[in-house]
């Protein structure tokens, strides 16, 4: 495996993950206000990591695996 290809799947993962903690954060009613604090902070990380995942994708589409 390639280190291009391990970051790839390394970004897809950490989205995935921010994405499903975000969701349990917000949608779980009874947990204190940190908890939607730490979801909203969540989602926005996972919105940044999906920018940053599609910029490295296009930027080392001429790297040769």
């Amino acid at each position: 495996m390639s280190l291009k290809l391990f970051h790839i799947c390394f970004i897809v993962i950490c989205v995935i993950c921010a994405l499903g903690f975000g969701a349990w954060c917000l949608l779980i009613p009874d947990l204190p206000v940190m908890f939607t604090w730490m979801g909203s902070i969540s989602l926005a990380g996972a919105a940044f990591l999906l920018i940053y995942g599609i910029r490295f994708i296009r930027k080392s589409k001429n790297i040769i695996v």
